[in-house]
């Protein structure tokens, strides 16, 4: 199998495993308060009254925050039993079924959250996803996104399990588990190097652990 057509055959097992748990996703017992700790630093440094898009915002888990903080908020997804979710809470300006490889906004908004998303992205795609995300907020605008990461031994076995098995991935990529279909893992030094490509500035960052996995935070800043 080729790679392209592996990885659109992942994308669509992480598409079909979100619309499957959407109705219950809320009900999960997930360790969310670390990712809204640094959605207040984001709705600290935007104006009153800005704009801030979620994508992909899921269930719309941080609507209330940023709406209870003044702001307004649009969301994207691509995942449409996710947006539905959403949609119910009745918060959002817009939502748009649209995965972040397609995002075409420019200039739209204060500032972009992207949280526990990144890791359903391959590594070809994570230029064109910082592209969009950078695009999409105005000049000076603040962009919170978390990187996850697992114990490099693990990767390493998944990545020796893959190449028996004859799939095309790459060292970082684990498609078996529970991983909601695939998931990548790039590391702090290679997303670092994707920033300083995408002239992303890093402010701030922090990780968090989780057991055997973890989330690292960055907050950023996209040029004045």
């Amino acid at each position: 199998m080729d790679r392209q057509t592996w990885l659109a055959e992942r994308r669509a097992a992480v598409v079909a495993d979100y619309d499957a748990g959407a109705a219950a996703y809320d009900e999960l017992d997930y360790p969310a308060d670390p990712q809204r700790a640094w959605v207040s630093r984001v709705l600290d440094q935007i104006p009153a009254g800005g704009v801030v898009l979620d994508a992909p915002c899921g269930t719309g888990r941080y609507f209330a925050q940023i709406t209870g903080a003044g702001m307004r908020v649009a969301g994207a997804d691509q995942s449409a039993g996710m947006l539905e979710q959403a949609r119910a809470r009745g918060l959002a300006v817009s939502l748009e079924l649209r995965r972040l490889q397609d995002l075409s906004y420019a200039g739209d908004f204060d500032a972009v959250v992207t949280i526990d998303a990144m890791e359903n992205v391959p590594p070809e795609d994570w230029p064109a996803v910082l592209a969009n995300l950078r695009r999409a907020v105005k000049p000076g605008g603040v962009i919170y996104l978390t990187v996850e990461d697992v114990d490099r031994a693990h990767i390493d076995a998944a990545c020796g399990a893959a190449s028996a098995a004859g799939l095309p991935a790459v060292h970082g990529e684990i498609v078996e588990g529970d991983v909601a279909g695939y998931h990548y893992y790039p590391g702090r030094e290679r997303v670092l190097g994707w920033f300083a490509d995408a002239g992303l500035d890093v402010v701030d960052e922090g990780y968090g652990a989780e057991a055997t996995w973890g989330y690292w935070h960055f907050l950023l800043r996209a040029p004045g």
